[in-house]
């Protein structure tokens, strides 16, 4: 049974790339109007190598009031994230280190969480259109991942299958499935995504 807040979730992004930099600025917004976000972010890659930074926020969706630009460490609602991903350029793999050193990511009593996350993945391509990829990431303290009640846990197992659309003016679609698991809370759901740029 689907939940009654359930729905679609649209993630417009605007980005710029230059060589190795990356910028990107990001909206989420539920169809039903339960849940927003406003993501900001950059990184710079160098061969195999990419370090970012990133600002996650999460409007209110009751009231037209929010505080955007209140950065006070007890205070604001922003989310900032350092970030360092590994990619071989021989491996169809990359792992990543994530950490919420800043903003609202607060424990139990009101202090710097200091969320940690790890991410490896890797994908293999077949028949030409189609892609398999897997994803396992842990949290490695007591953070927002796991509820602030566990210190290392194994907290996102993704199998996602891709199949791209190919059109006639060489546009693409990508279509993809994912059953994603959570141990920490023995969840488990399938998500349908799909992206298109121009």
């Amino acid at each position: 049974m689907m939940a009654e807040e359930a729905a679609p979730v649209v993630f417009p992004q605007l980005n710029y790339q230059y060589k190795g930099l990356y910028a990107y600025v990001m909206g989420g917004y539920a169809t039903n109007g339960k849940y927003s976000e406003v993501d900001l972010g950059f990184s710079y890659a160098y061969k195999w190598l990419t370090v970012g930074l990133n600002d996650y926020y999460y409007p209110t969706t009751t009231t037209p009031k929010d505080d955007y630009f209140n950065f006070r460490a007890r205070e604001t609602g922003h989310w900032f994230e350092g970030i360092v991903t590994i990619t071989p350029e021989s491996v169809p793999a990359y792992l990543t280190l994530s950490n919420f050193f800043a903003g609202a990511d607060k424990d139990y009593e009101g202090k710097q969480a200091y969320s940690t996350y790890a991410e490896i993945g890797g994908h293999y391509d077949f028949l030409h259109d189609h892609r398999l990829g897997l994803v396992v990431g842990a949290a490695f303290n007591k953070s927002c991942y796991n509820g602030y009640d566990h210190n290392f846990s194994v907290c996102n197992i993704e199998l996602k299958y891709t199949y791209s659309l190919t059109f006639k003016n060489n546009f693409t679609l990508p279509l993809s499935v994912l059953y994603i698991i959570n141990p920490v809370y023995e969840k488990s759901h399938v998500n349908f995504m799909t992206s298109f740029a121009f």
